[in-house]
């Protein structure tokens, strides 16, 4: 099993014993194993090889018992034994809108409801108000969370959620009481995908602002109003939540609702062995008064912490990091010299080559390899390989218009095939300066097989760049079952770099294992996969997954100069 589905197990049990009436540390336990296990980088299979698995932050030993059963068995005892107690259609219930296990526990216990349509038909026929703390409002709530749960995809992705966090921010910025107003959680932290948006307001008259909240014509049911605190449900089934404060207290409130939960907790924490305690409005002392702070800078110092960016806040040991000085110098958008991945009108990009390399030069970087898709992907109109006699003409006089001071490189985003093989011969690799090698079709190979079709494609000594490596799209189609350990292995072994690929829709190599390819010293390639001068600008995105992974910017290659990535091109056999 992998840690994926690992994690997926742990979290079914913590939902199962939650519904059931388990105490809560026990859930917590679980729901902190799974989480654990999607970071840790390495399989879980291959971890316990070198260590025990109890030595995983989060990972006592029943859990790890339990994870050795899995990976052995592929079955678990306790699981089987919870199900067979606790309905597993129970589970789809707590998909909706405002039902939490207790909720759930009433209508399966009191009502004999153990699936959504049960509880769907219990509402229409309004049996649930007869329910202990049910009544007519909370009943037909039921009814607008399932509705909602149908129009709803559960998760956006961050090119999809940032234009309208930044819209509603623009919002909240021209309301008359607001003084100042951005957009929190899991959006400000550049998480790959995103449920709801949570936005916060610095704000001397919060009734007012509240009101006008919860009337935009945009909002089509209003989940809760409150002083502080308010929640609306667009036409789209996005839900959006706005938290308030006085302008002297936003900076306590900012770092409350940026997040994560468990960046929270260890913090308090924290601030708990200080004597302090801490809330969105700032910090207590054990004297009962109240400290507050109206930026996050001056928070954390107060606790004697350096300021920590939002994309680290994962409690993956920032806090530690900023105790210690060790907190990584993050990657910032202007480091960035090259784009190593671009499309162009002889494949599927809408703009000449002429084009891209002005729009380029334009946002500051100083090379561009245009990269176009080879023959075999032919929904792209990819290049034979006589093709590409004719392309590096015309990119030869790109060169000559754009100057020395601009670097074009002719590469290939060559097709890796379903056996293993590649779409050009190597004597033709062989005569560009640079390839991205990718896989595009038959993902749902085994992991077996798969994994050693990419293997096979990266002891070419002509390949320098793996692309988008699982090839997964966001937020729905999951990438190949890959062998992670054996296909970091490979490219640690063989030299290559591994690419971050910045479109929102695929951010594919991830945070965890970007991570881990910089600490054992595999160089990433930030790429925006440009298909337009537009695209360019997607950057901001692969930035962003570079530093929730702590990667610093010698471990770019994009951040490298012209003439070292030049020279890494040379020693990998480049002309």
């Amino acid at each position: 099993m992998t840690n994926e589905e690992l994690a997926r197990t742990f979290e079914k049990i913590a939902d199962l014993l939650e519904i059931k009436g388990e105490v809560i540390y026990v859930v917590l336990a679980y729901r902190r194993a799974a989480e654990s296990l999607r970071i840790l980088g390495q399989e879980a299979d291959v971890y316990r090889t070198s260590q025990p698995l109890n030595t995983i932050p989060g990972i006592g030993k029943a859990i790890a018992e339990k994870i050795i059963e899995l990976l052995d068995t592929g079955k678990l005892g306790f699981l089987e034994k919870l199900e067979a107690e606790v309905p597993v259609s129970l589970l789809e219930i707590l998909e909706v809108p405002d039902v939490g296990p207790k909720k759930v526990a009433l209508f399966w216990k009191q009502a004999g409801i153990t699936t959504l349509a049960d509880l769907e038909i219990a509402a229409q026929e309004h049996r649930l108000r007869q329910l202990p703390g049910m009544g007519e409002k909370s009943e037909q709530r039921i009814l607008e969370g399932i509705a909602a749960l149908r129009r709803r995809s559960h998760r956006m992705t961050l090119g999809v959620a940032r234009p309208i966090g930044l819209r509603w921010v623009e919002w909240l910025q021209a309301q008359p009481c607001v003084q100042q107003a951005e957009f929190a959680g899991s959006l400000r932290r550049w998480r790959s995908t995103i449920g709801d948006l949570d936005l916060v307001a610095a704000c001397d008259d919060s009734a007012a602002l509240m009101a006008a909240f919860t009337s935009h014509p945009e909002v089509v049911r209003v989940l809760g109003q409150g002083e502080n605190k308010s929640s609306i449900e667009l036409s789209n089934g996005l839900k959006l939540q706005l938290w308030t404060q006085p302008p002297e207290n936003f900076g306590s409130l900012f770092q409350f609702v940026s997040g994560s939960k468990e960046h929270n907790v260890r913090l308090r924490e924290f601030a708990l062995k200080q004597g302090w305690s801490l809330s969105e409005r700032g910090l207590t002392g054990t004297d009962g008064k109240l400290v507050t702070y109206s930026d996050e800078e001056s928070l954390y110092k107060a606790l004697g912490l350096p300021w920590i960016a939002p994309e680290l806040r994962e409690d993956r040991g920032e806090i530690q990091a900023a105790q210690t000085g060790d907190l990584p110098a993050l990657l910032k958008i202007d480091q960035l010299q090259a784009e190593l991945h671009s499309h162009s009108t002889w494949s599927d990009g809408v703009n000449t080559i002429r084009e891209m390399a002005l729009a380029a030069r334009q946002r500051g970087l100083k090379m561009l390899a245009i990269t176009d898709h080879s023959a075999s992907l032919g929904i792209a109109g990819g290049l034979k390989a006589e093709d590409l006699l004719r392309q590096r003409a015309e990119i030869d006089l790109v060169q000559k218009e754009m100057g020395s001071d601009f670097r074009l490189l002719q590469g290939t985003e060559v097709e890796i095939k379903a056996d293993g093989s590649l779409d050009y011969p190597d004597e033709v690799l062989a005569q560009l300066d640079i390839v991205i090698a990718s896989l595009h079709v038959s993902l749902r190979q085994p992991r077996p097989e798969v994994t050693a079709r990419l293997l096979k494609v990266m002891q070419n000594p002509h390949v320098d760049i793996i692309g988008h490596l699982t090839g997964r799209l966001l937020p729905n189609r999951e990438g190949a079952d890959l062998d992670m350990d054996s296909v970091l292995k490979a490219a640690l072994e063989n030299g290559l770099a591994l690419e971050i690929n910045a479109n929102p829709a695929r951010l594919d190599l991830d945070e965890v294992y970007s991570r881990r390819a910089a600490e054992m010293g595999i160089p990433l390639s930030i790429n925006t996969d440009a298909h337009s001068p537009a695209d360019l600008d997607l950057i901001e995105y692969g930035v962003s997954v570079a530093r929730r992974a702590w990667v610093e910017p010698e471990a770019v290659l994009n951040c490298w100069s012209v003439e070292k990535i030049t020279a890494w091109l040379q020693s990998r056999g480049r002309n």
